[in-house]
């Protein structure tokens, strides 16, 4: 592009549609890029709003429309700009887009039925909200977890506890270790009239103790697009780390790493110290996940990540075949929500799966069978077939 056609799109970019005749159209690229400008900067941004607008807004409210625009919205700004930029067009966006009054108005938030793109959006956003609104915030994402444990906790704690027993039904007891009423009960058709006992051909045990049967980590890329993911994973982890035969860990990252596993007994603390937006380091992230690996073959270590990594792709892939040596189950979520088909890095996704990671995007009702595979040290690849998920090929 020579520097003369690229003044002209700088131009028609800052001026608008109205330049549309002096500087030419925009071209295809730029159309998302002018579209989020617009929405913010364009011929609306001096007009009041008229009480007959104010009160078609209100009526709007939780009517479904207004919310995915807005998250797009957040979206694009976060793709097209740096961060330093993001943070002023959101603060921006708090008085021209009517965030902040929604946020403000409890009765307008009364009518407002959140769900988690809802609650995405808020955390991108938690940064620049007034203490008033972060309060508000706050209780709109404490309701939508709540509602989200009601219906996955349950399942989940059902699935990775009867892995777990399945897992540990130890066959070969010491007498220390048998579980007389099992092994009872399993031999009864081996009873002896003559003696009047039972030769006990089967023998269970209970399972050794230990400090805990596997280890669970969960490491969530906190780019703008996996916003859903986030809130899902932050879910499921305060549910697994209720669980004492587990240890469980959650690793956030964007291009730092923080560990919010002493959170976990609360999700919507473990939510809110996400930073949705950025850009992210995912080796860096990798590399702090390697110093939590003290039992690497019993580790299910879970990568909810878009796999973008750019100059860092050699470095993550190499990390993660270190952590496949060391008999870590690795497994690599493109996304853990409902939003249909990912975009991601399909390069990086074919390297990961030519080294036996499976590499899918996973619904939140299936992420609990798929730990259970996952704990009974069953094929990933193979449950992923026999529930209709198609994974990524070398």
């Amino acid at each position: 592009m020579s520097l003369e056609v690229e003044r002209f799109r700088r131009w028609r970019l800052l001026l608008g549609s109205a330049a549309d005749d002096s500087c030419g159209s925009c071209g295809a690229s730029d159309q998302r890029l002018d579209m989020a400008l617009e929405s913010l900067y364009g011929d609306g941004e001096s007009k009041p709003m008229s009480p007959e607008d104010k009160e078609r807004n209100r009526n709007n409210v939780g009517k479904g429309k207004s919310q995915p625009k807005v998250a797009r919205w957040l979206g694009d700004i976060r793709e097209f700009f740096p961060s330093s930029v993001v943070r002023v067009m959101q603060r921006d966006a708090f008085d021209r887009l009517g965030l902040k009054r929604m946020l403000l108005e409890p009765e307008m938030m009364e009518a407002v039925t959140p769900d988690v793109h809802m609650v995405s959006t808020l955390l991108s956003l938690k940064n620049v909200m007034p203490a008033k609104a972060k309060e508000t915030a706050r209780l709109i994402v404490r309701k939508v977890v709540e509602e989200l444990e009601r219906k996955l906790a349950e399942k989940t704690r059902e699935a990775v506890v009867g892995s777990l027993n399945r897992a540990i039904r130890n066959r070969r007891p010491k007498h220390t270790e048998m579980d007389w009423n099992r092994t009872i009960r399993a031999n009864l058709k081996h009873y002896q009239p003559d003696y009047q006992s039972i030769v006990p051909e089967t023998k269970i045990g209970f399972g050794r103790k230990r400090s805990s049967l596997r280890d669970i980590i969960l490491c969530l890329d906190q780019s703008g697009s996996m916003g859903s993911s986030v809130v899902y994973a932050g879910v499921f982890g305060a549910v697994l780390a209720s669980l004492p035969a587990v240890r469980t860990r959650v690793v956030v990252y964007d291009t730092s790493v923080v560990d919010l596993t002493a959170e976990l007994h609360d999700p919507v603390d473990v939510l809110f110290g996400t930073q949705l937006g950025g850009g992210n380091d995912t080796p860096r992230a990798l590399d702090y996940c390697a110093g939590l690996l003290e039992k690497p073959e019993d580790t299910i270590f879970i990568l909810i990540s878009d796999l973008y990594e750019g100059g860092g792709s050699a470095a993550m892939l190499s990390k993660l075949e270190a952590f496949v040596a060391a008999g870590v189950t690795v497994i690599s979520l493109l996304a853990l929500s409902d939003d249909g088909r990912p975009s991601y890095d399909v390069q990086n996704g074919a390297a990961l799966a030519k080294m036996g990671v499976p590499v899918f995007a996973c619904t939140p009702d299936l992420f609990p069978d798929m730990m259970a595979a996952a704990i009974q040290r069953r094929d990933i690849s193979q449950w992923a077939a026999s529930v209709d998920i198609v994974t990524t090929r070398a």
